[in-house]
């Protein structure tokens, strides 16, 4: 399963050239409904295919551009591996696609640009963050939202503590007794027979085990922000966070015994944790905005915000999550066109300016509608 990152994003924000096709759809995890999928991407491609002839390219080419998606079409083994929502990105050169933990409704579009603003919220707001769920027997990873949760396989990192100890040391003959503490508040780790090993020496078992976790992390997490919030027994957790070198670990964590909570009830749980962090960013952001209004260095006019992240002036957007305005930008006369339906060639501007915004180094919060400043669809704040 490919893992949206926002290093991924930003490749995919800096695409200008050509010709563009992104395709959002919702997508089923299991049962009769896998092949509801399958079906709703190949009518998607067969109005690409319309649209792409219609503006010019010839049907044989307009194919063999679809193609890689074609063979997605094909695939049993891809449609058995759904999440909630597919993403689709291709160009010529250019080929992405994603199962993501969150719903989005189907979605077709073909311009000079991807259409990002629906993933923009896995940067902010209700977005993205993972649950380590630590035992010695087991260790899960989760990709969550708000609303969904998602396990992630993961092959470079122990998923048990004997598991690790061979990794480690191979030479090492240990039996681990490890089901009297599960689940208990003991202050003492496993038990180990062979060579006199003790409370301190488990322990330092344990800190090797979770630093080979942390070091498998960062491969899978990279470039992320997204918070990381722990639940385990609570003597491990202090461990875990001395073993720890991601920036984005919440603080504190979720005692308990993993092994008998479902990814949902995990995801449940560390909701709250994360709630805080994302509402408190987007609170002091709006609190930050607020003595600006009046000033002349805010609007909510779609023709001045986007000419202004386009030349890198917006520092702070806010958008609503249902907001659209399709329209053109000429960066030649730095002016806005807008349409009351879109033509070809036209994008929507909301999500052009809030693509604009982060690659000028500003900051966007796509939120729900009664969540942005003033009431209105849009609110940009000027650095200047």
């Amino acid at each position: 399963m490919n893992l949206l990152t926002r290093e991924d994003l930003t490749v995919l924000m800096g695409q200008q050239d050509g010709v563009c096709i992104t395709i959002y759809m919702p997508t089923y995890r299991a049962g009769a409904e896998i092949q509801q999928g399958r079906i709703r991407l190949k009518n998607l491609l067969q109005e690409a295919e319309k649209h792409l002839i219609k503006g010019g390219m010839r049907s044989p080419e307009a194919k063999h551009l679809l193609d890689p998606v074609q063979e997605l079409v094909l695939d049993n083994q891809f449609w058995q591996q759904q999440r909630d929502a597919l993403a689709i990105f291709l160009a010529a050169d250019m080929f992405y696609h994603y199962c993501l933990p969150l719903h989005l409704d189907e979605f077709l579009h073909i311009g000079k640009r991807f259409h990002l603003k629906p993933l923009l919220p896995l940067l902010s707001g209700d977005g993205l963050f993972y649950v380590l769920a630590l035992s010695q027997n087991a260790v899960r990873v989760l990709q969550c939202t708000r609303a969904s949760v998602n396990e992630l396989e993961i092959e470079n990192i122990p998923h048990s503590l004997a598991e690790a100890m061979q990794y480690d040391d191979p030479e090492r003959q240990l039996q681990l007794h490890s089901n009297t503490l599960e689940g208990t508040n003991t202050k003492a780790a496993a038990i180990f027979h062979g060579h006199g090993v003790g409370v301190d020496d488990a322990k330092d078992n344990i800190l090797r085990y979770f630093r080979l976790i942390d070091r498998g992390l960062h491969d899978l997490l990279r470039e992320e922000k997204a918070p990381l919030v722990l639940v385990g027994v609570d003597f491990l957790l202090p461990i875990y966070r001395e073993a720890n070198t991601y920036a984005y670990l919440t603080d504190g964590g979720i005692p308990g015994n993993p092994e008998e909570l479902s990814v949902e009830d995990l995801q449940t749980l560390a909701w709250p944790t994360v709630e805080h962090y994302f509402h408190k960013a987007e609170q002091e952001a709006i609190t930050y905005y607020g003595p600006f209004k009046g000033t002349g260095r805010t609007t909510h006019d779609i023709k001045a915000a986007a000419p202004a992240a386009y030349n890198g002036q917006v520092e702070l957007l806010f958008l609503a999550d249902d907001a659209q305005q399709w329209g053109r930008f000429d960066p030649q006369l730095n002016d806005v066109h807008i349409h009351q339906e879109a033509d070809i060639d036209d994008e929507d501007l909301y999500d052009f300016t809030a693509i604009q915004t982060i690659l000028n180094g500003g900051t966007v919060y796509v939120v729900e509608a009664d969540r942005v400043p003033d009431g209105e669809s849009l609110a940009a704040l000027f650095r200047y």
